[in-house]
């Protein structure tokens, strides 16, 4: 089973590979524990994605019907930066995938566009966007029922 651990060590093209060759999974509920990918493969990744974690981002809460979630920001987890979602053709391959769409609902991220697939159960292996660039990936992990 993978996890957010060895997400952080794969490689760029492995990362680029296991997003376009997984399915968008079901739309997540309840809350997803976060994990920002920078450089991955590299220990500067582990450290960023470490100090990520602790002072700015600690992942996102989906409302239980699925249409819109909240970030997790700040040590403390305060609930901010809301984004629609639903399901959508991916920017990198066309092919379906679950968007979190911020145009519409915040002022701070309102050029952020995620797309989310399901890489593991209950593990997804997200891409951020910021315009039509990529400029970021991440990871969700939610609690096995």
């Amino acid at each position: 089973m993978i996890d957010s651990d060895q997400m952080i060590s794969m490689r760029q093209d492995e990362l680029d590979e296991l997003f376009r060759s997984s399915p968008p999974g079901d739309i997540p509920r309840g809350r997803g524990r976060g994990t920002v990918v920078f450089a991955p493969h590299t220990l500067v990744g582990r450290i960023a994605a470490k100090l990520a974690y602790l002072l700015a981002w600690k992942g996102k809460v989906f409302d239980p019907k699925g249409s819109d979630l909240r970030n997790l920001v700040s040590p403390f987890g305060f609930r901010l930066i809301r984004a629609r979602v639903y399901e959508q053709a991916s920017w990198v391959d066309g092919r379906p995938c679950i968007v979190l769409d911020y145009s519409r609902t915040s002022l701070v991220a309102r050029k952020i566009r995620d797309e989310i697939r399901e890489v593991g159960d209950g593990v997804y292996l997200g891409l951020v966007f910021w315009g039509s660039r990529l400029v970021l990936r991440f990871t969700l992990e939610f609690p096995r029922s």
